[in-house]
């Protein structure tokens, strides 16, 4: 019998990496696909690769991407500082458009693998605020995928997978750890050392921290400081 096939974005991160090991779970042959769009914290790519063996992945595929040449993002521009403090709105570690990137390349390899399913660990409790984490943004993005595919068009509907979207960070932590996880091998930190190590004051290091306490459980994060 095939096992049903699966494109998980997998960054590396906590998140993501819970997300494959769901998808897993489920009975999905995984293929993981993660980006060098030109982050700065590049250590969550060695990261991804270790997640990806380390859970079993199928396949792990690195795009090359190169979002630092509209930049627009701490993230891709050296120029704006990774803010070490909670500030309101949508934060400066925003990327433009990133998961609209990511998710139509994401859907072509689906279309090639014949993989109906497409796991992408956004969150709409415990995260930084991003437009395109929301539920909404994720509807909209399916309905334009099955109507811009052949698959779609044959019948061969897709979907885009959000299992954490209405979780807290602290049960993302506890899922994962029950499925696994081995989240000394993530990296979540935005300004992470080529070592992995964390900085502990960005918005992600915050989070990532704030569900190990939540859930009660040790922080396997390494941090530079």
């Amino acid at each position: 019998m095939t096992a049903k096939k699966a494109v998980i974005l997998l960054s590396g991160g906590l998140d993501s990496a819970t997300v494959l090991a769901m998808a897993r779970a489920d009975g999905y042959e995984c293929y993981a696909l993660g980006f060098n769009y030109g982050q700065r914290h590049a250590s969550e790519l060695l990261a991804a690769s270790r997640v990806a063996k380390d859970l079993g992945a199928r396949e792990y595929k690195m795009v090359e991407l190169d979002l630092r040449a509209i930049g627009g993002s701490a993230l891709t521009d050296d120029a704006i500082a990774v803010p070490e403090e909670k500030a309101a709105g949508i934060p400066v570690t925003y990327v433009p458009a990133r998961n609209t990137v990511f998710l139509s390349i994401a859907l072509g390899w689906a279309e090639v693998l014949g993989a109906q399913d497409i796991f992408v660990g956004v969150n709409a409790v415990d995260y930084s605020g991003y437009p395109d984490c929301r539920p909404a943004y994720i509807e909209a993005y399916e309905k334009m995928a099955n109507l811009a595919t052949r698959a779609g068009v044959e019948g061969h509907r897709l979907s885009i997978r959000t299992p954490l979207m209405s979780m807290s960070k602290a049960d993302i932590v506890r899922e994962g750890m029950r499925l696994g996880v081995d989240y000394s091998l993530t990296v979540s930190c935005y300004q992470a050392r080529a070592d992995g190590a964390a900085c502990g004051r960005c918005d992600s290091c915050r989070l990532r921290a704030a569900g190990f306490a939540g859930a009660g459980l040790e922080d396997p994060t390494i941090y530079a400081q």
